[in-house]
């Protein structure tokens, strides 16, 4: 060993800490007051987030009250259920708690230059000559242990001369963080064999033969080892070379990734300017310039203006879709400059894509017009830029079947729009999907909350003949129907009744789209009740 010092954080509850803290940030739809809902899930209930098997849903984490419970990592959901049977499940997001680690470990480069992901639930940093940064490893723990809790992260931290020992430290150690060169072996002796990070058949086998710590693998012969599971370079994880790397014998260096690449251009100016409007076209062709050379698109720009006296001006402004047009992303940060303090003018000004979405390079058409979705975005844009936010919105589609549940209107630039042509349409008994096009034709307008008619006569199995709807008789010439949606049953509490829809039309020619809730002797309710819910052309 060379004097390394490598920090291993582990993160228990990362994954369902990233859970509460996504379903906290997710918006609710409106509570539709006709129709009972299911309830949002209590987070002080057993709930587990679960994934795919090999031999059905495996639990990936879980909740205080679901341990307490028994639930582990690796347990099958059935048998979870047996043993809890008001167990929550909601599915586990991989791909999204491996993109934010990620993230995260590029965020745990303030503390050292070196970091890497470290498993499903860890971070490993080399902080080599790194903890007098911060008066000491002891000092740097305390930082990083406060950074993590702000974050609602809860974490067990170790620093030890190798990564394995790290690892093993933080996962399966004492309540001292700190290990020395000298005091390795002794530290990792007591620790049971699966800190080696050996796999679980592995772990079994090593019990089974009465080896359960680390030291009692350290006291038998490395030949015995090497015989009975082999050391023939292809498996990586064999005890003896687990051992060997926990103890400083073989290398283990951090393969520390190249983080993000960051889209900023700063610019010094020899003289304070009061006005630094000019000099943002050839910032922005010059942040647009790097952005195609990557085929990047900006989603979010930020403009700092620094002040001689110390001061900073910042400025956002976001996109409905990745765009890298330095004349249109411009446009966006013009309003900003009318309320602008200068105080004694700006020395520096810096512009940056915060957030970049892929673009490729598109065609001009052969009119020399852009396209339609292009113009629609860039009026968007301007739009937002010059009215709020949130003045601003848009229909985002949602897998559901059911009408009023199948869109919500998000702010244009959240980035939350599919594509015109899609459309999700009912799925019948069945669940929602996204296709191409609507099977069924659909009213041009939707209430967004369906509104109680009241029916003044009706033929059994099929629509009213008269109804009132906000106190006005209408009488139906003619229908077209029924369409039967069944209630979405995972989300839906029992005894929602199913719907069939009705495409009708009256005596002055306007047509409707009604719906009855339920049907007679379904048992699930009383008499059916009649809803509007759109009107057509």
């Amino acid at each position: 060993m060379t004097g390394r010092r490598i920090a291993s954080i582990w993160l228990p509850k990362f994954a369902m800490a990233r859970w509460a803290r996504v379903q906290a940030a997710t918006p609710r739809p409106d509570p539709v007051p006709w129709e009972t809902a299911a309830p949002e899930p209590d987070l002080d209930a057993p709930l587990v987030l679960a994934a795919e098997g090999p031999h059905g849903p495996v639990i990936h984490a879980a909740n205080a009250a679901a341990s307490e419970m028994g639930a582990s990592r690796g347990m099958r959901v059935v048998d979870m259920q047996s043993l809890c049977p008001e167990l929550i499940v909601r599915p586990a997001d991989l791909a999204g708690d491996a993109g934010a680690l990620v993230r995260l470990s590029h965020w745990a480069r303030r503390w050292c230059p070196w970091s890497a992901t470290d498993g499903a639930d860890g971070v490993v940093l080399d902080t080599t000559g790194a903890a007098h940064l911060w008066g000491g490893e002891v000092g740097m723990l305390a930082d990083m242990a406060t950074r993590l809790d702000g974050l609602g992260q809860a974490a067990r931290i170790a620093v030890a001369p190798t990564h394995g020992a790290a690892w093993a430290l933080a996962r399966h150690g004492d309540a001292a963080p700190i290990c020395t060169e000298a005091a390795l072996a002794d530290r990792l002796a007591p620790l049971p064999v699966a800190a080696l990070r050996l796999d679980g058949a592995t772990v079994l086998t090593l019990r089974r033969l009465g080896l359960k710590r680390i030291g009692d693998l350290m006291a038998v012969p490395r030949a015995v080892l090497e015989r009975r599971f082999g050391r023939d370079g292809r498996m990586l994880d064999t005890p003896l070379r687990r051992l060997d790397q926990a103890l400083g014998q073989l290398p283990e260096p951090v393969v520390s990734p190249a983080p993000p690449e960051r889209f900023r251009v700063l610019r010094g100016l020899p003289e304070p300017v009061m006005d630094p409007q000019p000099l943002l076209p050839e910032l922005m062709s010059a942040l647009c310039d790097r952005l195609g050379v990557a085929g990047q698109g900006a989603r979010i720009l930020r403009l700092e203006l620094y002040r001689v006296d110390g001061a900073t001006a910042r400025f956002d402004a976001g996109t409905a879709r990745a765009s890298r047009d330095p004349d249109h992303l411009r446009r966006l940060l013009e309003k900003r400059f009318e309320s602008l303090d200068a105080g004694f003018g700006f020395d520096m000004i810096a512009l940056e894509a915060t957030r970049v979405e892929d673009q490729a390079a598109a065609q001009v058409r052969l009119d020399g017009e852009t396209e339609s979705d292009v113009a629609i975005a860039t009026l968007m844009d301007r739009l937002s830029a010059r009215l709020g936010v949130g003045a601003v919105q848009v229909p985002e589609l949602r897998e559901s079947h059911i009408p009023e549940r199948a869109e919500r209107w998000v702010p244009a630039l959240a980035g939350g729009t599919r594509p015109r042509a899609e459309r999700l349409a009912p799925g019948g008994l069945g669940g929602g999907g996204l296709v191409a096009a609507p099977r069924r034709e659909r009213p041009v307008r939707l209430l967004q909350a369906p509104e109680r008619i009241e029916v003044l006569y009706a033929v059994p199995e099929g629509p009213p003949v008269r109804f009132a709807w906000r106190k006005r008789p209408y009488r139906i010439a003619r229908h077209q129907g029924p369409e039967r949606l069944a209630p979405e049953w995972w989300r839906a509490r029992p005894g929602t009744r199913l719907r069939d829809y009705y495409k009708v039309e009256v005596e002055e020619g306007a047509r409707y789209w009604l719906f009855r809730e339920g049907i007679v002797g379904d048992g699930r309710g009383g008499t059916p009740d009649w809803f509007m819910h759109g009107m057509f052309p």
